[in-house]
């Protein structure tokens, strides 16, 4: 049970994929082999093995990857969530990768997790460090939900079971409709996108884009779904989020196509040496960054839950002090904490102090 848990989450386990097979993937650029692939890249180093991945996370020990201090959380409710400006674009941080953005007036919700566990099993595995901003039930009704990849630190059961019939619209890589079907939510509310396919809703754009990760959430299932990082474009302003990947030159070839970016969501957190080229380090985040063109640098997927062996503020004092050296603009929002995109703001380094 552990080790399908360790699988799911860090590893997968990759089945022998037959010579043929059905699909409605066949078309897409990266489906090969009856599984989708990262594009090329010489540069990209090769993860340990799954045993001993596993056995790392089995035997080995871990120091300070759970935070002693309570994380701190703002608290938000429908009242906080309305007064904000119509005419403007907001992004409220939940926890990890998880994201709440009212975009002129309407609610969406990228990658929630709200469940305890970042696990198939609902009495193992990580665990949240902090309780989410907002209840599940005090959320607003919600126009449209982006995923980037079903790992399940980002693809939540409970999460999506109870907002099944409540949202609009889902915005989702190829395959991964079949997961929330099962899950609950109507297929016809479900749109799938391969990289660089587009769409509207609502008056907002969603583009699809490159990231080099990989997906699955069972024993035989690695690489059956695509990963993607995601560009949202809302009036004049757009947003990045990276979703989950390792460095690679897609970053640079995105920032070349849009033109850069006013906010840049991409992940810090989670990185290891054991599977250097699916996460990026602190500094291989900074590269991307720059890369994109961004604006603003808003660190993610961090904070909420452990899920490798740096310690939980190694991602956040690194960037910091990367971002200072470099004077980029950072953002390391509070767990509820609103941004408003082109609004002047003070970062905090919140976990300062905390241990």
């Amino acid at each position: 049970m552990v080790l399908a848990l360790l699988c799911a989450l860090v590893a997968g386990c990759a089945a022998t994929a037959s010579s043929a097979c059905e699909t409605p993937y066949a078309g897409s650029p990266q489906f090969k082999n009856c599984l989708f692939e990262n594009p090329p890249n010489p540069q990209a180093l090769p993860s340990a093995s799954p045993w001993k991945i596993w056995s790392r996370f089995i035997v080995g020990s871990k120091t300070d990857t759970v935070p002693v201090d309570p994380i701190p959380v703002r608290t938000l409710d429908g009242a906080q969530l309305e007064a904000l400006d119509r005419d403007a674009n907001h992004v409220i941080r939940l926890g990890h990768s998880s994201h709440l953005l009212k975009l002129h007036g309407k609610y969406w919700l990228v990658d929630p997790v709200f469940g305890e566990r970042a696990s198939p099993f609902s009495f193992i595995g990580p665990k949240r460090f902090h309780k989410p901003p907002i209840a599940l039930e005090q959320l607003p009704p919600i126009e449209g939900l982006i995923l980037s990849h079903d790992h399940y630190d980002h693809l939540d059961v409970p999460t999506i079971e109870y907002l099944a019939q409540r949202v609009k619209r889902y915005f989702v890589p190829l395959g991964v409709r079949a997961r929330l079907v099962e899950m609950g939510v109507p297929a016809e509310r479900v749109a799938e996108f391969d990289w660089w396919q587009a769409a509207e809703h609502d008056g907002v754009r969603l583009t699809a884009a490159p990231a080099q990760h990989f997906s699955g959430r069972t024993l035989n299932d690695r690489n059956k779904t695509l990963w993607a990082s995601w560009i949202v474009e809302s009036g004049r302003e757009r947003i990045f989020y990276s979703g989950d990947s390792g460095y690679f030159a897609g970053f640079r070839q995105i920032g070349e196509r849009f033109g850069g970016f006013d906010l840049a969501l991409i992940e810090n957190g989670a990185y290891d040496a054991y599977w250097p080229s699916v996460h990026m380090t602190p500094e291989e985040s900074v590269r991307a960054f720059e890369d994109l063109r961004g604006k603003v640098l808003y660190v993610v997927h961090n904070s909420t839950f452990d899920l490798a062996f740096h310690t939980w503020h190694d991602p956040l004092e690194r960037i910091a002090k990367l971002a200072q050296a470099k004077k980029i603009e950072l953002a390391t929002p509070v767990i509820g904490e609103v941004l408003t995109i082109g609004r002047p703001r003070s970062n905090a380094l919140w976990w300062e102090g905390l241990k």
